[in-house]
């Protein structure tokens, strides 16, 4: 049954409310989560759009891709330990207002560096959002209820990451490429409203505190490493500006592993390093989002400013990744908790990666957009199968009270993987279509029938970085009339088609090196927590096991919170189950049958005597991109 805060109670109010109403929590919960992974996605196909009407360059438009992500990487975890201090519901309410500000603020951005900046606040709103999502919904429902939330929370969000892209294109193409974040703000504004009327407020373990001092070092080693590494594609690695921010990103993760060590409730516990299959893990998360994402932001691009396509049609195109991940996570998630958690996380980014080859294979200077198809689906396919399983593989190789910190370690992961893709993966783009356009540029120089409208070394530099930043059509305009624009055209789209090529390439490459790396490393781990945990027999009346939960709207004798955890970890002996947050997966163990479910890195949590809930609540999916994020993603 549902606790609602009902109209005018204060916080920390609950009262019981009938069925009708019930679901209104879940209706308020979700609809901040569906902004937050779409906000990752929708940008895509309106970032042809935003070159040109802001003038923005290449590193303009990786940054408005990447600032979002990292931001919500780096908060994700503080978020939910301030949460669980502060108040779950104060928090979300904060960061739905943040979001909204911030959106505003991106849809009437005069140029692209007020742009970035808006975006990076909306990634600290959407940090908010995200950390607080799953314990809300923990705090809210319980037994079917619970399990019967989770699974609508997933399948949302997968669909968030499927429609991104279309609604970017569907808004871009009918109003203007600021509709996409305007759209968000009569959203945000129901979803507050929604929440202060029907959503009761719950906090974590008395005597928590958030490690302002690991916040502060994580952030500023992500965001100096992303800086440094962007900043070395566009400036060369050579740069002064390059070399200092690679070595305060370096500076302040040292600073970070120091502070981690000496701190009795650490942000994370770098103690869970101290397992291969959990670092195996990690990178999973990492590799997954970085090999699986960031190359459809310039596969978008191709598709507008190279083959001419509409904001629409370009959205519509990419679309087989996102649905084939959420297909498999709607009809495979029970199959996959009956599987030792190596085979489809290893098994994920084998397919992630052999669509990355299959991409760079197939799509060269005379393919059009349906190359990318069987690429894209196989990839898909990969992110369905990995996804669900990552957090409770993750769960599976740490102790009960680590748990949620593990979950959210996994999703910052994830989120930081985003980031780092389209840093790395950006200046290699950049690179490999500034090589062949000057190269290509030079050649025609020496032709007879185009040397006269043949850029010099230093305009066709200009233009490679024109054409990278989605201004192709600008370029090619610019060129005379004749075989020298028919010249420019071809280089143009040849020059585009390297980068691409050479950007799958790596991230299928890298995908399928991580793969071997999990089937390696991690083993069968789905009992080992247990084990070290130790079997408590039932006691008390009924034989109610040790740790069933507790009164509504307080964690129940047996739930552990976690500094920095992004959710609630829930162990309640033989009978219990167990759940992630932070949009992470969860997985439950309901009488010792119930299947272990996560979806896009959000799934639900079987409820105790409940057989199998997790796995089909869990197993739709949650995030067919970055963030779950998925897009996420996202």
């Amino acid at each position: 049954m549902a606790r609602d805060a009902g109209p005018g109670a204060g916080p920390g109010a609950g009262t019981e409310v009938g069925a009708r109403g019930k679901w209104w929590p879940l209706v308020a919960i979700t609809l901040g989560n569906f902004m937050l992974i779409m906000d990752v996605t929708i940008v895509n196909t309106a970032l042809p759009e935003i070159a040109r009407d802001l003038d923005a360059s290449f590193t303009s438009l990786q940054w408005v891709m990447d600032i979002y992500a990292l931001a919500l990487a780096a908060l994700l975890m503080a978020a939910g330990s301030a949460a669980d201090l502060f108040g779950r519901r104060r928090l979300y309410l904060l960061g739905l207002a943040v979001f909204a500000l911030s959106s505003l603020a991106c849809g009437l951005a005069p140029d692209p560096g007020l742009l970035i900046a808006a975006r990076a606040l909306q990634g600290v709103g959407a940090a908010a959002m995200f950390a607080t999502n799953t314990p809300l919904l923990m705090a809210t429902y319980t037994g079917r209820d619970r399990g019967v939330a989770f699974g609508v929370w997933g399948g949302t969000s997968g669909a968030a990451a499927a429609v991104g892209p279309v609604l970017g294109g569907l808004l871009t193409e009918g109003l203007d490429w600021r509709a996409i974040f305007l759209v968000n703000l009569p959203l945000t504004v129901f979803a507050g409203w929604l929440t202060l009327r029907t959503v009761g407020e719950s906090t974590g373990r008395a005597g928590g505190r958030v490690d302002a001092a690991g916040v502060v070092l994580f952030t500023g080693f992500a965001g100096a490493l992303t800086y440094g590494l962007i900043r070395g594609g566009e400036e060369g690695w050579g740069d002064t500006g390059t070399t200092l921010s690679l070595a305060s990103a370096g500076l302040a993760l040292v600073g970070f592993v120091l502070v981690e060590r000496r701190l009795k409730q650490p942000m994370f516990d770098l103690g869970l390093l101290r397992s291969p299959a959990f670092v195996a893990l990690m990178v999973a998360a990492v590799v997954l989002q970085a090999s699986a994402f960031p190359y459809l932001t310039y596969v978008a691009m191709w598709l507008q400013s190279v083959l001419g396509m509409s904001p629409i049609e370009a959205g519509l195109a990419v679309t087989p990744l996102a649905v084939a991940a959420l297909v498999v996570g709607v009809i495979g998630g029970k199959l996959l908790s009956h599987l030792p958690p190596r085979v489809p996380v290893s098994g994920g980014l084998l397919l992630v990666g052999s669509g990355a080859l299959l991409n760079a294979a197939l799509v060269d200077g005379d393919a059009g957009w349906s190359a990318l198809a069987p690429g894209l689906a196989v990839a898909g396919l990969g992110v369905g199968l990995a996804t669900p399983v990552l957090v409770s593989a993750a769960l599976g190789l740490v102790p009960g009270e680590r748990a949620g910190m593990a979950s959210g370690a996994v999703n910052t992961s994830r989120q930081f993987g985003y980031a780092l893709g389209i840093a790395v993966l950006g200046t290699v783009f950049a690179a490999r279509v500034r090589s062949v356009f000057t190269d290509g540029a030079a050649a025609a120089g020496s032709a007879p029938e185009t040397a006269a409208g043949a850029p010099d070394p230093e305009a066709a530099g200009h233009a490679a970085e024109a054409i990278s930043g989605g201004h192709a059509a600008d370029v090619i305009a610019a060129a005379p009339p004749g075989p020298a624009r028919h010249a420019v055209e071809r280089l143009a789209g040849d020059a585009f088609v390297a980068g691409i090529d050479r950007v799958c390439l790596i991230s299928g490459v890298v995908a399928v090196a991580a793969a071997l790396l999990v089937f390696a490393v991690v083993r069968d781990q789905r009992d080992q927590r247990g084990q070290r945990d130790g079997a408590r027999p039932a006691s008390g009346p009924a034989g109610r096991a040790p740790g069933a939960p507790g009164a509504p709207g307080a964690p129940g004798a047996g739930e552990t919170q976690s500094a920095g955890v992004a959710g609630t970890a829930r162990v309640a002996g033989a009978a219990g189950s167990a759940g992630a947050a932070g949009g992470a997966g969860a997985a439950g163990a309901a009488g010792g049958a119930g299947g272990a479910g996560g979806a896009g890195g959000i799934g639900s949590a079987g409820a105790a005597g409940s057989p199998g809930a997790a796995g089909a609540a869990g197993g739709v999916v949650g995030a067919a991109g970055p963030g779950g994020v998925a897009p996420a993603g996202a």
